[in-house]
Order: structure tokens, then sequence, then C-alpha cells
């Protein structure tokens, strides 16, 4: 396998600000609890926005989507802002307008509004991949760093399910505008935190923003993404419009590329675009999203709902026998896959957490039919550990130590929109298959077996493609 040579930024060279690092990463950990709140608390409250502003569960479930969508975008283009303009003023200028998205959604008397609150929400998409930034420019020991940047990103997956417990709670009890004010008071108090406590940086040859390059890339992937949430509507989709947007898209592309060569300053060099280091690892983080994000967040969950071919559990026992327990073993695999990963190697340890991923879907498909509580449990804490707590974690990691040095904030923010693209295909690829050979007979798995088998072979490939993501030989510990 090759190894990275990329020269780390002049930034990382020495010994950071000096900050003590404890502040530092509880600064970074509200930035990034505030960040998942906004992504997770609200799913129990959905039926209460139903209720209240009087809404179709599809238009409410398009508020989610523009959240996603916009979480995605955003992502983009804001690390490489950070790299230009400071990565604590762009932080923190993104959770003042996560604050500001919070109180519009709170105050929303209609789908509209609370739409436009959900839209402003997702400015703060990036905040997981700027806070691993900011932390590496501290950090300089790969141990150190790899179990920290565990710590910080297994927030990412979830809060141990509290997170969505308290959503349920609070619409219960006092209705979906205080969730929206219960978030809001967390991004404010991770304003402050992340304003007051942490040090600021740049990118040490970044001085200008290709916005040329950001809008053309904005279309790209946004055009991609509006094409995959119709796909998965499967046979409501309006196909013309997906072929007119897959065109828009790789249009858009083709003019990013173009103008990525021309720029004495681009958002993404085309040099590094070519890079294995690049390319290797979106594809992977593309294929791992497609294979696993689906089977955990739809096709189980359905599985264990569904009164004929499943356990027949209601909604709220099905989150606590199969979402809650992944969510807490990801983020207790968390900070000991990134030390794992710093001490024996990335690639290593991202190809044990696929495998791993892989042979536990294959558990619950030889489980499933034996209608057992606790075997659905403890397949889904073993791929709460495996993917949520190691894959998923590795690959974050490895978007920022590959970055190259005279742009560090680039493929940070292109991974994060790959695990955006990847949980789209994810639920328009397994949830067509299972559509696709679902059986006649209700009482019949087998549409659930197929979209797992589908997932199964997905991260296969992922599995493969891994061998191509180079060493990052500087983020490493010395064997």
């Amino acid at each position: 396998m090759s190894v990275s040579t990329t020269p780390r930024p002049a930034e990382t060279a020495g010994g950071g600000s000096g900050v003590r690092i404890g502040v530092l990463v509880t600064a970074l950990l509200a930035a990034c609890f505030a960040f998942q709140l906004n992504a997770s608390m609200l799913s129990p409250a959905l039926k209460s926005i139903e209720d209240t502003l009087g809404a179709s569960s599809a238009e409410v479930g398009l508020t989610q989507t523009a959240f996603f969508t916009s979480a995605a975008l955003f992502s983009l283009f804001l690390p490489r802002l950070g790299d230009v303009l400071g990565r604590r003023r762009v932080l923190a200028g993104m959770l003042g307008l996560m604050v500001i998205g919070c109180v519009v959604a709170a105050l929303a008397t209609s789908i509209p509004m609370l739409f436009a609150g959900r839209i402003i929400q997702g400015v703060s998409g990036p905040v997981v991949p700027l806070c691993l930034i900011m932390l590496r420019v501290e950090v300089k020991e790969p141990k150190r760093y790899g179990t920290l940047l565990g710590v910080i990103t297994a927030v990412n997956g979830g809060i141990a399910g509290v997170d969505s417990l308290a959503g349920g709670y609070l619409a219960d009890h006092h209705g979906f505008q205080s969730v929206f004010w219960a978030m809001a008071v967390v991004a404010a108090l991770a304003t402050a935190l992340v304003a007051t406590l942490t040090p600021e940086s740049k990118a040490p040859t970044a001085s200008r923003m290709d916005w040329p390059g950001v809008a053309l890339l904005v279309v790209s992937v946004g055009a991609l993404l509006i094409a995959l949430n119709e796909a998965g509507k499967l046979a409501a989709a309006d196909w013309p419009l997906i072929g007119v947007l897959v065109v828009l898209a790789a249009a858009a592309f083709a003019l990013f590329w173009r103008t990525e060569n021309r720029s004495g300053h681009p958002l993404v060099a085309t040099h590094h675009l070519k890079q294995r280091g690049t390319w290797a690892t979106l594809l992977t983080t593309v294929l791992t999203m497609t294979g696993v994000f689906a089977v955990m967040n739809g096709l189980i969950p359905a599985f264990a709902q569904d009164a004929q071919a499943g356990l027949g559990m209601s909604a709220e026992q099905s989150a606590w026998w199969t979402l809650s327990p992944y969510a807490l073993a990801g983020l207790a695999m968390g900070p000991v896959a990134g030390r794992l990963a710093a001490t024996f190697g990335y690639g290593r340890i991202l190809r044990l957490g696929l495998i791993g991923s892989a042979g536990s879907v294959v558990l619950m498909l030889l489980t499933m039919h034996s209608q057992s509580h606790v075997l659905l449990l403890v397949t889904s804490i073993l791929v709460g550990i495996t993917y949520a707590g190691v894959a998923n974690i590795v690959l974050n990691g490895l978007g920022i130590v590959l970055s190259p040095g005279d742009n560090p904030g680039f493929l940070p923010g292109l991974n994060a929109g790959a695990f955006n693209l990847g949980a789209g295909l994810s639920f328009a690829v397994l949830y067509a298959v299972k559509t696709a050979v679902a059986p006649a007979d209700p009482a019949s798995a087998g549409g659930y077996t197929a979209g797992m088998i589908a997932g199964v072979v997905i991260l296969a490939i992922a599995l493969a493609t891994s061998f191509l993501i180079p060493k990052p030989v500087a983020a490493e510990a010395e064997s």
C-alpha cells in the first residue's frame, strides 16, 4: 500500500496555541452536541408538528429533507471558508445561525416558516469536520489525537439515544416548539463556548475563496441529492425530473472541473481530486453509508414494528431495542477506535470495522426469523460497535488526516457531503431492492432480507475500495 506524502500545513507543524486541551475539547463537544440535537432530537416530534400545524406527514418529512440537504451543501465549502477567514470565526458564526434557525422554527406557524428555519439550521452541517480540524491544529501526538477524534466524532452518531428520548418527552408534554427552544439554548451556549474558549487558526496559504467553484459544486451536489430524495419515492417518483437533475448535476460538475483548472485559488485543485487519498476515501465513505445506513435507520426499525413479518413492536419499543443500543454502543466504542487507528493504522482498523459491519448484518439476516427481541438487541449493538463506533469514526478521521497541507478544509468538507450522499443512496437503493422482491405474502420477511443482502454486498465493495486509501503516515504512531 502506498503512503501519503502530503505535507501538513505550517500551522500544524509546531506546538499549537498552548490552549488547554480539556477546555478546547469541552467547547468542541458542546458544538457537536448542538448539531446532533438539530439532526436527531426532532424525530419523535414529527407527529406533533403534523397535528399542530395541520400538515401532512409528507410535508413535515420535506422539512427534514431540507435540513439534511442544507447541511450537506454547506459542508462542501464552509470548512474551506474557515481556512481563509479563521475556523473559530466560521464555527461560531455557524452556531449563531443555528440559534436563529431554531428560533424561527420554534415560532413557526406554518410549514413554509418551519422549512425556512430548518434550512437556516442546516448551515451548521460541517460542525464536526471543523471541530476535528481545530483539534488537529492543537493536538500533535497521534494516539492522543485519535482518542479525542473518537470522542468528538462518536457524538455524531447519536447521544446514546438520549437526544431522541428527550425530544419525545418535550414534544409530548410541551409541544414541538419546546424541542426547538431546547436546541436554541444548547446552540447559544455552544456559540459562547466556541467564541471564548477556542483559539483561532487559519491555513497559511489560503487567502481567497473560489466562489464560482463553490456555486457550481453546490449546484452539482444539490441536484444529485434532490434526485436521490426523489428516487427514494420509488413508484411515486418523478423519473423525468430525476433524469433532468442527474444531467444538471453532471453538467455543473464538468463546469466546476473546468473552473478549478483555471482558477488561481481553487476551492479544490483538480490534482488533489485525482489523488487516491481523495477519491478512494470519498468512494469508501459513500459505499459504506449506502450499505449500512438504511439498514439500521430504516429496514431494521420497520421490521421490528411490522406486525405480520416482524416483531410487532411500537415505535417507542423499536427505538429502545434497536436505535438506542446502537447509538450507545457507537458512543462507547468511538474513543477506543480512534486510538486504535492511530496506534495500528487507520486503514487496518477501518477494514476491521467494515468486516464487522457486514458480519453483523449477516448475523441479523440469520437470526431475524427467530422473532427474538434479545437477538435483535445483540445484533443492533454489534452494528453500533462495528459501524457507528469504528468505521464511521475512522472514515471521519481519514477526511482530516489525508487532507492536503495547502487546503486542509477541502477533504473534510467533501467527506461530509459523501456521508450525506451515501445516506440518500442507501434509502434509494436498499428500499428499491426491498420493494422489487417483496413477496405477495405480507407475513414473509423476504423484502427485508433482500434489502439487507444488498447492503452486505455494497459493504463488501466498500471493503475492497478501502484498500486503495493511502496510509496517513503523519497521523499514525511510529511502530
